[in-house]
């Protein structure tokens, strides 16, 4: 890939943000695709200046990820009805100077829960109540699923639970509940303070699906333990991809090449 006066930028947009993956698996897809443009980390924590940006310089496309997901929506000159029912934007796209925010996290995780389960009339428990934990909780009512919200903020967790329709419950007693699938949405495990999990293993029972939307670690302490306890078990790269994938269509118009995207990330945290 050149780089020349006719490169395309890209970026992610959050913080923490330099452990992020995103930059090598868009790089990938665009290379692959023939497409002049790059994809570089911006780690800030001024969401407005950082938007202002944007405009400034005319990028054509952002990720947004922690702690901007909710604060973003305010800056932004249109939001996809997808993305303001759910109350949290991870994908910017400059359209000719109007800034549009969507939402692909609902994409991402109903794929790779797919893979493994069906979430229709399934009892699920979210760990978190950010931007990511806004999308998926969204995405597994519209499946029917029976929802619960542990967080450890109450407030924080509570006001989530009335957007979504679900019910709070404090971390302290996620064990003493029963559910089909528990997903973390958390960053406790994340690289590389990869020796924690977010709840204690007495949680686990065997026949449980348990997914962790962290991808770096590839197997967190969360699954590591949840599988050693006879669950089912989904990581995060699989969402990853597919709200990667959704992305890269988005900002394109064009189908992402899936494999290449899921490839090199493979690669790299072999």
């Amino acid at each position: 890939m050149i780089i020349n006066q006719h490169t395309e930028l890209y970026g992610v947009l959050g913080n923490p943000v330099r452990h992020s993956l995103s930059p090598l698996m868009h790089n990938a897809a665009f290379s692959y695709e023939n497409i002049n443009a790059v994809y570089v980390a911006f780690e800030s924590t001024d969401i407005e200046g950082a938007i202002r940006g944007m405009r400034g310089l005319g990028i054509k496309g952002m990720s947004v990820t922690i702690f901007h997901k909710t604060s973003v929506i305010p800056l932004l000159d249109e939001i996809d009805p997808l993305a303001k029912a759910i109350g949290a934007v991870n994908t910017i796209v400059n359209k000719n100077g109007k800034l549009i925010g969507y939402n692909t996290d609902t994409t991402g995780a109903l794929r790779a829960l797919s893979d493994f389960v069906q979430v229709n009339g399934k009892r699920c428990l979210i760990l978190g109540a950010g931007g990511a934990a806004r999308a998926i909780g969204y995405i597994l009512k519209k499946n029917n699923a029976d929802l619960m919200i542990a967080n450890r903020s109450a407030e924080r967790g509570k006001a989530l639970c009335r957007a979504v329709d679900a019910v709070f419950i404090k971390l302290e007693e996620v064990i003493d509940v029963e559910v089909d699938i528990l997903i973390n949405t958390t960053s406790v495990g994340m690289s590389p303070h990869t020796d924690f999990s977010p709840v204690p293993e007495d949680v686990f029972r065997p026949g449980m699906t348990v997914m962790d939307i962290i991808y770096n670690p590839k197997t967190t302490t969360l699954l590591r333990v949840a599988s050693e306890k006879g669950c089912k078990t989904v990581g995060g790269l699989g969402m990853f991809i597919y709200q990667g994938a959704e992305q890269f269509r988005l900002w394109t118009g064009k189908d992402a090449p899936v494999d290449i995207m899921r490839n090199v990330v493979e690669e790299f945290l072999i």
